[in-house]
């Protein structure tokens, strides 16, 4: 029986020539596309000014991308039924080429926000299609180094994103952070021409059209809600009822997906515990993330008045911890499961907010440098053990359902966390009676760093409590 097992665990469920290989192409267009998510963060205040618009306006170069992802994500698994999984990712990486050309050469925000939207669509096909190859590829004894492959490309780009982007501001132009994605895309789309192999069998699923809408509207309307709130409050009635539609959309999806023979997307899985609990806490993670990445870089700047070049340094010993724990954790979890990895990633990225809710206005630089390493040592020290104790307890066309759930959750939460952020930050800079500017901000800082640490605090709690873990 052992010996059964030991054989099992070292087979793949779907045997590829050279699995890294054939990875390599949705890794690079996954980096990039990550990478695109946050590398704007560093440069929203001089896009402010060249663009000539609100602090709630530039927000939407983040979260309008991020509201395409949440759209096309839930439909990955739909997707897969009908297209190889190399002509989605050759399709996706084209799509990113053509998106990039288009911000890069944007004169106004409109376009430069199509551009964005543009590229969106093809991080929402390759994402998914990322983990969900990884996991058919690799055999189960070597899930969790795969995964922890897969959570380096989540983590890091990110994390680096602002280093790299403050370097070409101190010497280009913005439109420069675009021309930049250029060689990896050609890379990867040359890679996935060459090397890609098709995982999955095509069903050509029956499409349901009210859960193909309510999807869009559902998922779509939410981010919007909370990224209008920013600009026009959160009892406006334009945040207001497009929260009221989204949620009705979102409760006729689920109802559809729950009772249809084949749903667009199973979300029966949330039914098994492991799943569950490992996919909120990769949620919460992921908003940890993204919150905390897009209020540093505007602290650094507006509210310690360091020099966008210098912002970019300043956080590069976070990204390079970030991807060394990346790759750490996921041998980890091999070795441990996800139990105290969870735990104590949540426990050190506590202690990390809290560092940066004590710094103000003069703080000493090192102590901001501390403060995101701690981040950047627990995130992704949780990160990984969570969303491959989630992935592991599926079996078969579950796996796919269940990456695509996942990273539809991320960036639905990510795009969510980046709005409720900037409303925080507004409405702590509005309501400090500071003469100084630089401390108003700061104050502005603290009100919205009280979002990271909240969700911190909710991934503890399940952390610590789910009893998925008593399997391990």
């Amino acid at each position: 029986m052992n010996e059964t097992a030991t054989v099992a665990d070292q087979k793949p469920r779907v045997i590829v020539k050279h699995p890294t290989l054939a990875m390599a192409s949705m890794l690079i267009g996954a980096f990039v596309g990550m990478f695109s998510e946050t590398s704007l963060n560093i440069a929203l205040p001089q896009l402010m000014k060249h663009l000539e618009v609100s602090n709630g306006t530039i927000q939407w170069l983040v979260t309008g991308y991020m509201l395409v992802i949440g759209v096309i994500l839930p439909l990955n698994s739909l997707l897969t039924k009908w297209f190889t999984t190399r002509q989605l990712v050759i399709f996706g990486l084209g799509d990113f080429i053509v998106g990039t050309v288009i911000s890069a050469l944007a004169p106004n925000f409109a376009i430069l926000l199509i551009g964005r939207m543009i590229q969106g669509i093809a991080t929402g096909l390759i994402l998914p299609l990322m983990f969900t190859v990884a996991m058919q590829v690799f055999p189960p004894a070597k899930l969790g180094t795969a995964m922890g492959m897969c959570a380096l490309v989540i983590m890091f780009a990110p994390a680096i994103g602002p280093t790299l982007t403050g370097l070409i501001l101190a010497k280009l132009s913005w439109n420069w952070i675009f021309w930049s994605f250029i060689p990896f895309l050609a890379i990867a789309l040359i890679c996935a021409i060459t090397s890609l192999e098709n995982v999955g069998k095509l069903t050509h699923q029956k499409v349901d059209v009210l859960s193909v809408l309510t999807s869009i509207i559902g998922f779509g309307g939410l981010v919007m809600a909370v990224s209008f709130a920013s600009d026009h409050g959160w009892g406006s009635p334009l945040v207001l009822g497009l929260l009221v539609i989204s949620i009705i959309a979102l409760v006729i999806y689920s109802y559809r997906q729950f009772h249809l023979s084949q749903p667009i997307l199973n979300l029966k899985i949330f039914k098994n515990a492991a799943f569950r609990d490992g996919a909120l806490m990769v949620m919460l993670d992921f908003g940890i993330i993204l919150s905390a990445m897009y209020i540093l870089p505007m602290y650094l700047q507006n509210g310690l008045a360091i020099a966008v070049a210098l912002t970019g340094i300043i956080m590069l010993p976070g990204g390079l911890t970030n991807a060394l724990v990346s790759v750490v954790s996921g041998r980890l979890f091999d070795n441990f499961g996800a139990k105290w990895l969870t735990r104590l990633g949540f426990l050190i990225s506590l202690v990390g907010v809290g560092i940066l809710m004590t710094s103000n206005s003069q703080s000493p630089v090192g102590l901001i440098i501390a403060a995101h390493v701690i981040m950047m040592i627990g995130c992704p020290l949780a990160m990984t053990p969570a969303q491959t104790h989630a992935l592991n307890a599926l079996k078969g066309p579950e796996s796919g359902d269940g990456s695509t759930i996942i990273n539809t959750l991320q960036q639905i939460v990510g795009a969510i966390a980046t709005a409720l952020a900037t409303s925080l930050l507004v409405i702590g800079r509005t309501h400090s009676n500071a003469a100084s500017s630089q401390v108003a901000f700061t104050a502005g800082i603290h009100t919205a760093l009280i979002l990271p640490a909240i969700l911190t605090i909710i991934a503890l709690i399940i952390a610590f409590t789910t009893k998925s873990f008593r399997k391990q």
